[in-house]
């Protein structure tokens, strides 16, 4: 069968337009980080106070201090607070510039699929988040405090810097937010039918290692960091498989109810 230069214009021209509209898309999410970080760099002072305050709770009132040892640090602490806020402000118009151009290739059906993960991916991840910035930090930071005090006829004195704390609260931040994002993983594997929830309960024990090396890895050095990473997530892995269980349960229910109602139409044709 032969084959004509037409051919290959015609499908050069889909490919065309939707790299023009990708193009379109990245520049809209561009120009959304681009002015949300302009507005978070004039508000960084604000910004870090409120991440400062977990800190600031846990010294003695009317102690403690940041330091900072390079005379360019303090600015670009300020400039990664303005990069690191301005994605989570301009996340909203990013994922939605993502979803506008995968939307039209999906069917109905797989829309309706995925937009429950889209929805739940920036509930679980502030829900990690706050629990880092709430209950985490001010007792690591409680615990990492009480090591002040006298050694050997000297004084212990905590003594941070702007650039290492402001590192340690987007460990902290990050680590839990992106950790809370389990169960949404669980279901995309569930949902893509490379994991079942019989599969997932089998290999319960070796998720709950995994959890805790995790754990280990992504939080600071200290056991509390550790558990209370760890505890939340193992917690999130078993809602996860309830939600499978009824999820299972009322697919093959529908399942049963479509073969019923063939069953029933068949005799009549």
């Amino acid at each position: 069968m032969a084959f004509k230069i037409s051919d290959i214009d015609d499908t050069q021209a889909p490919l065309l337009e939707h790299l023009v509209e990708l193009r379109q898309r990245l520049v809209r999410a561009f120009l959304a980080f681009g002015v949300a970080f302009g507005v978070c760099f004039y508000f960084a002072d604000d910004i870090f106070a409120f991440l400062v305050r977990p800190l600031t709770q846990a010294f003695p009132p009317g102690e403690g201090k940041l330091i900072y040892t390079k005379l360019y640090e303090a600015f670009f602490v300020e400039v990664k607070i303005a990069v690191f806020a301005a994605f989570f402000v301009s996340f909203p118009v990013i994922a939605n510039q993502i979803w506008a151009f995968i939307a039209p290739g999906l069917y109905a059906k797989e829309k309706k699929a995925f937009l429950p993960f889209l929805i739940a991916t920036p509930i679980l991840f502030t829900m990690g988040a706050a629990m880092a910035y709430y209950v985490v930090m001010p007792t690591a930071f409680h615990f990492f405090l009480g090591f002040q005090g006298k050694a050997g006829g000297l004084t212990l004195e905590a003594l941070p810097g702007t650039g290492d704390y402001l590192a340690l609260v987007m460990q902290f931040i990050l680590a839990f937010g992106i950790s809370f994002l389990l169960p949404v993983l669980l279901m995309l594997l569930n949902r893509a039918g490379i994991m079942s929830r019989q599969q997932a309960v089998a290999a319960r024990r070796y998720v709950i290692v995994g959890i805790f090396i995790i754990a280990a890895i992504a939080t600071p050095p200290d056991v509390i960091s550790q558990v209370a990473l760890a505890v939340p997530l193992i917690v999130l892995f078993e809602g996860t498989l309830l939600v499978m269980w009824f999820t299972e349960r009322r697919e093959a229910k529908e399942k049963a109810a479509a073969q019923e109602a063939e069953a029933i139409e068949a005799p009549a044709e």
